[in-house]
């Protein structure tokens, strides 16, 4: 058993909020298994990182990680889940510019070719002045969400 770098002390209050949440019905499956880990992580409890793994199927890092935010950043920052360091773009093609997607696949190809390809449509909506930029995978990203095909 190797040394734990991060020791968690929970209040008296801390331990009953833990068991509430334990005990709740309405709490999703992450925070319940950090509820776990943490009770069970506590200086009184005194399980073994192995045993918290055997039990509630966290990896040995992830549980140092807990432990860690618990001793650094507090107990509700330990209990629930981190905030996104990088929160999701929002897409370039939606809605209006679907519509002219969807306009353009099934117009006439261009001159010379037999149908459109990807890249010929990133080009014509950039041409049109429907999107400022866009690359050949965005629109393939919006046909697909779409159920169109090329082929």
């Amino acid at each position: 058993m190797r040394n734990k770098k991060y020791i968690v002390s929970l209040t008296d209050a801390e331990r009953t909020q833990l068991e509430e949440i334990i005990s709740s019905k309405i709490c999703n499956k992450e925070k319940r298994v950090r509820a776990y880990a943490l009770l069970k992580s506590d200086i009184i409890s005194n399980w073994s990182d192995s045993k918290i793994n055997e039990a509630y199927g966290m990896s040995f890092s992830a549980i140092e990680r807990l432990r860690k935010r618990f001793v650094k950043e507090g107990f509700e920052k330990a209990l629930n889940r981190k905030d996104r360091l990088h929160p999701p773009r929002q897409r370039k093609i939606q809605g209006n510019e679907e519509a002219h997607l969807i306009a353009l696949c099934c117009s006439e190809a261009p001159e010379g070719r037999s149908r459109w390809s990807l890249q010929l449509l990133a080009d014509k909506m950039v041409e049109l002045n429907i999107v400022d930029s866009v690359g050949r995978e965005c629109v393939r990203n919006a046909l697909k969400k779409m159920n169109l095909s090329l082929g």
